[in-house]
């Protein structure tokens, strides 16, 4: 079932291209308040980029387009929800925390396109799936959060589980973020110290 690197139709792709439509659901249904339905989509969104991945391996359908398109989608899922949940009251996500996430994601890009274009080989990190899971905790724990203040109202108290959970992760998350970054950064300075 292997692809060649140019193709574009292959089950890999396709669940990035899903992935990408999910996202756009959740930015809509986010300021609907429809929170339920945005953690259930948001998980999807998320299991898809793991699926697609280890699809992508196994298969021999690693392509082009993939390489480029899947971190893409990864940034503006990512990016948005946590963009949006800052814009919620409630949502244990501050503004700033958005703007550190979205900063990182375009450093990173901008060191990777840099690097590859020089024909270095910048693949992603562990710390960098590590963030990538901290964000996506992160998010669902605040979109729950967000659905039980919905419910019991703005005053109420988070269960016990869910009041450790959404800061911890978002914390995690904020933390792992600037952590992978200045990985990458290191990982840079040191690809472009042995260019001649």
């Amino acid at each position: 079932m292997a692809s060649s690197p140019n193709t574009i139709l292959n089950v890999p792709n396709v669940l990035t291209a899903a992935r990408f439509v999910l996202a756009i659901v959740v930015f809509v249904l986010i300021p609907l308040h429809q929170y339920l339905a945005a953690t259930i989509v948001f998980i999807i969104a998320a299991g898809t980029d793991w699926l697609d991945g280890w699809w992508a391996r196994k298969y021999g359908q690693i392509t082009k387009l993939g390489r480029i398109f899947d971190p893409f989608v990864d940034k503006v899922i990512i990016c948005g929800t946590f963009i949006f949940l800052a814009a919620e009251k409630g949502s244990g996500i501050l503004p700033w925390m958005a703007v550190v996430v979205m900063g990182r994601e375009m450093l990173v890009t901008s060191i990777r396109g840099f690097i590859e274009q020089q024909g270095g080989d910048f693949s992603a990190q562990m710390s960098g799936k590590l963030k990538m899971v901290f964000q996506c905790v992160a998010a669902v724990a605040s979109l729950l959060a967000l659905r039980h203040y919905q419910q019991a109202g703005p005053t109420a108290a988070l269960p016990i589980w869910l009041s450790w959970t959404l800061p911890i992760s978002v914390w995690l998350a904020v933390i792992s973020t600037v952590w992978s970054g200045l990985e990458y950064i290191v990982a840079a300075s040191r690809i472009l110290g042995r260019k001649p």
